[in-house]
């Protein structure tokens, strides 16, 4: 599944820059010559709606990284009630409905956030990884160029390697291919990347190139289930039965729970 562009764990990163609050109607007030004036700031109410808006979208996104879920959905469904314009507070209601296993709650959460901030990199990467989680890759995939060509977007390895991903899902492995490979250009441990890359390989019948994929795949993180039965199935098909066997007995030990039979070939 195509991961979004996240700083907090499994889910969404917000912004948590304050924004700029100068604030309104500063005047010096009388005073002898030779002392420096006292300046009184007089916040008027839209600047403090403000700050306390960015109050609660920090309060909320330190409460999910310490994970206090409860006390984090209530901080962003207060910062929502004091401003619904802005995508901070969407996002991470989207992450808090990911964390409790609501994700079908976090698609419209996340759409809301991509009509606010169109020409934001990290928003409309979000909101693509799920649309292409949902099976929906032929509306993600112009996200994901959209995210591409924001200005100031900041991690591109991020929106290539979901693109990557998600053109494999939708049956592109020309355009997969390509954006994979640019997303390991910049970032060459990116784990998405590298098992998309070992899935787009096998898929092609190009069992070494897969193997060297799932390989540094598995160097680059810790190992999935989904990622050792790919290794063993690609061991299968080069004819290393005991490498294969080897694999499978990782998803027993590690994976017991939903360990499975011998992967078809």
């Amino acid at each position: 599944m195509p991961l979004p562009d996240l700083r907090l764990p499994a889910v969404v990163l917000v912004a948590l820059a304050l924004a700029g609050c100068g604030s309104k109607g500063i005047k010096p007030s009388s005073a002898p010559l030779g002392i420096a004036p006292e300046y009184v700031a007089r916040d008027n109410a839209d600047t403090r709606r403000r700050v306390n808006y960015q109050d609660q979208v920090t309060l909320s996104a330190e409460a999910f990284r310490a994970g206090a879920i409860d006390v984090a959905e209530k901080r962003a469904k207060s910062a929502l009630k004091l401003d619904a314009s802005r995508p901070d507070a969407y996002i991470l209601l989207a992450a808090l409905a990911n964390q409790r296993g609501a994700d079908a709650e976090a698609g419209p959460l996340f759409q809301k956030a991509a009509e606010l901030a169109p020409n934001s990199g990290e928003v409309l990467n979000n909101y693509g990884a799920w649309l292409c989680g949902h099976g929906r890759a032929t509306e993600a995939l112009p996200l994901f160029d959209r995210a591409l060509a924001a200005p100031g977007y900041r991690t591109p390895a991020a929106a290539l390697a979901n693109a990557g991903g998600c053109a494999l899902d939708a049956g592109q492995p020309e355009r997969a291919s390509r954006d994979l490979r640019k997303a390991l250009a910049l970032e060459p441990d990116n784990a998405y990347a590298l098992e998309s890359m070992a899935r787009n390989e096998y898929a092609q019948n190009r069992y070494f190139e897969a193997r060297a994929f799932a390989q540094r795949r598995l160097a680059a993180a810790p190992a999935t289930r989904s990622v050792l039965q790919l290794a063993s199935q690609i061991e299968a098909q080069l004819g290393d039965t005991v490498a294969s066997g080897r694999y499978l007995q990782r998803i027993r030990d590690e994976f017991p729970q939903d360990a499975a039979p011998n992967p078809r070939s």
